[in-house]
């Protein structure tokens, strides 16, 4: 490939980059709204963070304060003011750990797991919508492309 030829496949590269970058803003809208929505109807005065700290710990059940932040990527300090409001909420229940008597773990309450299972099957968000309608190929396949996108820099 000659000069003129890398600098067309560069900058060919480059807009589609930024197609791409367009695009995922517009969708990360529209999952910040779903997130937010789904909240209220977990509990009104639940923030989005709160939905997530739940559906975390849905996925990988209970979980110490500390490996909850670690997986979320943020401080400890914010899973404990978050674990506060849940546990003032009825959401989230905290317990001895059976691992280790000393340590607290977070865990799901009956009416967590009920608002959560509400809400799933509840779900009119736009991209949930939208993703019903798309083959099962074509899910499978973005979702291969969301996680190598997702992955370590070395895959």
């Amino acid at each position: 490939m000659d000069a003129a030829a890398d600098v067309t496949a560069d900058a060919a590269t480059q807009a589609a980059i930024t197609d791409v970058e367009e695009q995922m803003t517009v969708l990360a809208g529209h999952i910040r709204a779903s997130i937010r929505d789904a909240a209220v109807r977990v509990d009104p005065t639940l923030q989005p963070f709160g939905l997530k700290v739940l559906r975390m710990l849905a996925r990988c059940g209970p979980l110490q304060a500390g490996s909850l932040a670690d997986q979320m990527m943020v401080d400890r300090s914010v899973i404990s003011r978050q674990a506060r409001q849940l546990e003032e909420l009825g959401l989230i229940e905290l317990q001895a750990d059976p691992a280790d008597g000393r340590a607290r773990i977070m865990a799901l309450t009956p009416l967590a797991k009920t608002r959560l299972h509400e809400v799933r099957v509840g779900n009119a968000a736009l991209v949930h919508t939208r993703l019903r309608s798309w083959p099962v190929d074509d899910l499978q396949h973005f979702a291969a492309l969301l996680a190598r996108l997702n992955g370590s820099p070395e895959e």
